[in-house]
């Protein structure tokens, strides 16, 4: 039996950088499951697992197309310290929640620089822009879930 799409995976993973750095794993916790082509998961990844048998081991190795996308310069923004909440005192690397669009949805940020009377926003994804790496381990594999 290998993992198809509509197929529930349990898997365990290591996810690292081009330089090597880890900077997500399963390692002492649960399994991650999830629906393979269900878009639960950045696409590399759950494309990557597809065709896999119970107990494989693989290596994928995704681009940034196929992951969190390129880094956009159009995702930097300089803020006037007065939008920010009062009494908050902002730091590099705070990560924030601003409204954005009609409907005001929270958007993730992260905050690049501090300067007297603004602050600049990345709304890139941390791992934006990046080649990643995941060593993947099915641990367990079952049919397409129940539909209820």
């Amino acid at each position: 039996m290998h993992a198809t799409k509509g197929s529930v995976v349990k898997v365990h993973y290591r996810g690292t950088l081009r330089d090597g750095s880890v900077f997500d794993s399963s390692q002492g916790r649960e399994p991650l499951e999830f629906v393979v082509g269900a878009g639960q998961m950045i696409a590399g990844f759950d494309q990557g697992v597809e065709g896999m048998a119970l107990g494989e081991e693989r290596t994928l190795v995704i681009p940034p197309e196929r992951a969190y996308g390129p880094w956009n310069e159009d995702l930097v923004m300089s803020v006037p310290r007065t939008n920010l909440p009062e009494g908050y005192d902002p730091a590099e690397g705070d990560q924030l929640h601003m409204a954005l669009g009609p409907r005001g949805r929270p958007f993730p940020v992260t905050v690049m620089a501090v300067e007297e009377d603004h602050v600049v926003l990345d709304g890139n994804h941390r791992l934006a822009g990046e080649e990643l790496t995941f060593a993947v381990t099915l641990v367990a594999l079952s049919g397409s879930p129940e539909v209820s």
